[in-house]
């Protein structure tokens, strides 16, 4: 029979276009109601996406997660056994302790030593349906390490660059941060792996500390993390002197073990902020060794001062990176 009519070029387009069938109709709905809180593992559909969507759903899981932090900092060295780890665990304490609720990422994976620090090295990580909860410290202060899921602390964990990223990636991902004004990463030594892993991930790293102690060696590896955090587009908020000095016990005076001032040349060679030094307190590691951070002691002190006073510097760093970002945005909707 012939057709005709204005209707008919309508009628052919509309007879081309292809029609689901109602077996992809349900898988496509199913896909609109994927559940972000989930992981792909605990997901009772997961054999029906493909690698692709598996990939795009974890993407979207974590910019999720991540955009329930406001601020996040990376804590570095240039070189191992400066007190990275130390100041650290006190700056998120101090932080913790003028009300902020603050996060500690250790990405240190083969030496995590901050549940030691804080005292909860005998609380494993807890899963709860949708992802981990990280251990509280106190009020305030929550951590993740591996050194939380490894039974054995004596046994070394010898993994190479892909494990380390994707344990670093659950740790952003799959951990239930909740709201945190801070989300301190403490970094292992150099400029490998871990960090390279937190940028990749996290792309918009707030910032980073640079912590060196005074004598030569250390202040050259510390130039060399002040280029690395510049390279991969993280803002230096500063270097810290670390051991820079220390009272004798006896009569007060002031003994400079590892020279002083190091740090606050190299600040200035290389255009970045001078955050301060701390002196030397064998109180410190006694502390430390207890697993209690060093600013939660009742008694005033200098080191304890200077790492309040650290944090505070953080904040208004934070504050005028939150500044500048909004005027960039405004700028840009005003075009």
């Amino acid at each position: 029979m012939k057709v005709e009519g204005e209707g008919l070029p309508t009628l052919v387009r509309l007879r081309n276009i292809p029609r689901l069938s109602p077996r992809q109709k349900d898988k496509d709905m199913e896909k609109e109601r994927c559940d972000v809180s989930k992981s792909c593992d605990s997901c009772e559909k997961e054999r029906a996406c493909s690698s692709k969507e598996k990939e795009e759903h974890e993407e979207a899981r974590l910019a999720q997660k991540l955009s329930h932090i406001r601020n996040k900092i990376m804590v570095m060295s240039g070189k191992g056994g400066v007190g990275k780890s130390t100041v650290a665990v006190n700056l998120a304490a101090s932080l913790a302790l003028q009300d902020y609720a603050v996060g500690i990422l250790d990405a240190d994976i083969h030496g995590p030593d901050i549940p030691r620090m804080c005292g909860v090295e005998n609380r494993p990580l807890l899963s709860h349906g949708v992802g981990v909860n990280p251990v509280r410290v106190f009020k305030g202060l929550q951590i993740v390490s591996m050194g939380l899921l490894s039974q054995d602390p004596d046994k070394a964990i010898v993994w190479r660059g892909p494990l380390k990223h994707k344990a670093i990636k659950h740790f952003l991902g799959d951990v239930n941060w909740g709201d945190l004004d801070f989300l301190v990463i403490d970094l292992p030594p150099g400029t490998g792996d871990e960090p390279l892993s937190i940028a990749h991930l996290i792309k918009n790293v707030d910032g980073s500390i640079i912590v060196t102690t005074p004598q030569d060696v250390a202040l050259l590896d510390s130039r060399k993390a002040v280029s690395f955090s510049r390279l991969i587009n993280v803002p230096v908020l500063g270097i810290i002197e670390n051991m820079s000095g220390m009272a004798c016990p006896r009569c007060g005076e002031k003994i400079d073990l590892f020279k002083v001032g190091g740090g606050a040349k190299a600040a200035r060679e290389l255009g970045v902020a001078y955050l301060g030094h701390i002196p030397i307190d064998p109180k410190m590691v006694i502390r430390c060794d207890a697993g209690k951070p060093f600013v939660t002691d009742p008694e005033p002190s200098v080191v304890k001062t200077t790492f309040i006073r650290l944090s505070q510097e953080v904040i208004k760093a934070m504050d005028r990176r939150a500044g500048e970002i909004a005027s960039v945005v405004h700028s840009d909707l005003e075009k």
